[in-house]
């Protein structure tokens, strides 16, 4: 009995996605709930389970089409149909396609000759992708120790450390330079062409439309971190023996921003047609790191929230970003986003507004500066710039800087946060 899998809903007002890999070849054994496919849409990559066991049959797109939700994708054979018995039969058209592999196969002797030379797609997740990518490496020919043989980080590292150790023969990367060839025939000026993901394609088209339709200014400002520091290592270890969570900085800078909010409504709310729509809570976007692209998960109601709260959100965003199982409706919404680059590094930065948000606030890396005190003693403190990008068709200056010194309030003196100062 064959067993149709189709195109799961992916979120509201997501009606088509990019097969971004097939993680199961036809053949393959499948266990229910098992992930056969990855599909990519505007926001984040989602995995396709196995509605139940049997073989993978045939499969109706290739990697990099464009499906509709809806649309059939791939058919299951049950176990144990006569149906289910044929695939085995099916990679017959794989040596067709490259019939150099088949007296490999047939010696059966060393093992990783056939992973290096069949020419069968590799399934990568996209953590794994990303990383054969960053270094150039070549998947099939690097043995995988994860389930079914698939690869992991581990596995990628592994082989980039040994290409750094030894420089593969001239016969390793013979398929390298015949996948990319030089015009010239000089060697290490190689070009590589990767088409780019569906997220990172919404992504610029996104940040540009931010420029060309907003008023785009940002204002600066900077912040003694100092009492903050200090209740954060006095706390940390109750903090997470209590909540089983690190107490990190993110909690302090929502709790402030929630203040500043309620103080300068307009840095909340957002421009609809010849309307202002202000909201009377906060939905705060967090921008987080994921193999793909940046993507910004939504604290949802963070004045509700405590600072385990906050936190627990943070770290629970964080993880599964890197898994790349957020769902869509945790990426939608929010009216104001926090971006951290200071655990990049970043000294000082303008960030780009989401849209339709008005405005986002941008942290960066704390420094020992030199700071003048109130009884004109020079100090060394450790300081960070603050940095909030505005759309200035709705959000004043005044009002801007405004905001700004009620963040650096609150996270100097954190006690106002307390007592909603």
């Amino acid at each position: 009995m064959s067993i149709e899998v189709k195109v799961p809903v992916l979120g509201e007002s997501i009606s088509e996605a990019t097969i971004g890999e097939w993680l199961k070849k036809p053949g393959d054994a499948v266990a229910a709930d098992e992930a056969i496919a990855s599909l990519e849409t505007d926001k984040v990559a989602v995995e396709v389970p196995a509605p139940s066991a049997g073989v993978m049959g045939q499969q109706m797109y290739a990697a990099g089409d464009t499906v509709q939700v809806g649309a059939l994708l791939a058919m299951i054979e049950a176990a144990g149909s006569a149906a289910a018995a044929s695939p085995p039969a099916t990679p017959a058209p794989a040596p067709a396609a490259a019939p150099a592999p088949a007296p490999a196969a047939a010696k059966a002797d060393p093992a990783p000759a056939p992973s290096v030379s069949s020419g069968e797609p590799v399934s990568l997740s996209p953590a794994v992708r990303r990383l054969v990518l960053e270094h150039g490496l070549d998947p099939t020919g690097i043995r995988g120790t994860g389930k079914d043989g698939r690869l992991t980080k581990e596995d990628v590292l592994a082989a980039a450390e040994s290409a750094k150790a030894a420089p593969a023969p001239a016969a390793a990367r013979a398929p390298v330079a015949a996948s990319a060839p030089a015009a010239s025939g000089t060697a290490g000026r190689e070009t590589e062409r990767v088409r780019m993901t569906r997220i990172r394609q919404t992504i610029a088209k996104r940040l540009k439309s931010a420029q060309d339709t907003a008023a785009m200014l940002t204002t600066f400002n900077d912040v003694d971190m100092t009492a903050v520091i200090e209740a954060r290592n006095k706390y940390k270890d109750l903090f997470e023996k209590k909540h089983g969570i690190r107490l990190g900085f993110m909690g302090f800078f929502a709790k402030a921003a929630v203040l500043a909010l309620k103080d300068v409504p307009s840095v909340n709310a957002q421009i609809e047609g010849d309307e202002i729509v202000y909201h009377n809570y906060a939905d705060i976007s967090v921008a987080v790191s994921a193999p793909n692209g940046l993507v910004v998960p939504v604290i949802r109601n963070a004045e509700t929230l405590s600072f385990a709260g906050i936190e627990k959100t943070i770290a629970d965003f964080g993880k599964r970003a890197k898994d790349g199982t957020l769902k869509m409706d945790e990426m939608m919404g929010g009216t104001f986003t926090i971006s951290n680059g200071g655990v990049f590094g970043s000294l000082m930065s303008t960030p780009i507004i989401n849209p339709p948000q008005s405005a986002v606030l941008g942290l960066h890396r704390i420094d020992q500066r030199p700071v003048v005190m109130p009884n004109g003693e020079i100090k060394a403190r450790p300081m960070m710039y603050l940095a909030l990008s505005y759309d200035h068709r709705l959000i004043d200056g005044r009002e801007a800087v405004t905001f700004l010194v009620r963040i650096k309030e609150a996270i100097e003196d954190p006690t106002r946060l307390l007592i909603d100062l």
